[in-house]
């Protein structure tokens, strides 16, 4: 049987970044850099960090450790990000080292190893490691995104008291396969 290991991955990260992409959208730029207090992370800060994460765990991901050394993680928690502009670039430089290598990846790849701090991982444990990390952050920038907007938030997902008509919706249709993002992916690119 062949594996869809890869396709299913990319499509989950891609599911997640378009709810990053999302809630950047809801918000005006003083949104993206509020801070509850000093100890909590902006929307700004929280992206930094995924960037700074991203391009180290992602460049030369098979042949480096994935703790880079010119890698700063400390540095990532400092909110100097100054515009959206700056955010997006960083947001989308991250998600583009991931997506590179995820496309360069067979599944041959999947049993080697690779190491992150000194410690090994299959590439598939590697990458289920990154894909518990980034919707935990991503989580987090939704979850800001929804305060800051308020009454204004366009769910991401089944709106709330929405669930009885979301799932009637999902039984009147036939019995199929695909992944489970695909569809949540097409209603969040047709609510733009």
């Amino acid at each position: 049987m062949e594996s869809n290991y890869l396709d299913s991955v990319k499509k989950q990260f891609e599911y997640y970044k378009s709810l990053g992409d999302k809630t950047f959208e809801q918000l005006p730029d003083d949104a993206l850099f509020w801070q509850y207090n000093e100890e909590s992370n902006s929307i700004a800060i929280i992206v930094k960090h995924l960037w700074g994460n991203m391009l180290s765990r992602w460049t030369d991901f098979l042949t480096t450790d994935g703790e880079k050394d010119n890698r700063n993680r400390d540095s990532e928690f400092e909110n100097d990000i100054k515009s959206r502009t700056d955010l997006l670039e960083k947001w989308n430089a991250g998600w583009t080292c991931l997506f590179s290598t995820l496309n360069d990846l067979t599944e041959n790849d999947l049993d080697k190893i690779v190491y992150i701090r000194n410690q090994g991982h299959t590439v598939l444990e590697a990458i289920n490691r990154q894909l518990a990390h980034y919707p935990y952050h991503v989580g987090q920038i939704v979850f800001i995104g929804k305060m800051i907007a308020d009454n204004n938030w366009k769910s991401l997902s089944i709106p709330k008291g929405n669930s009885k008509v979301y799932n009637d919706e999902k039984f009147s249709q036939p019995k199929h396969q695909e992944h489970f993002t695909e569809e949540m992916l097409r209603k969040l690119e047709n609510n733009q």
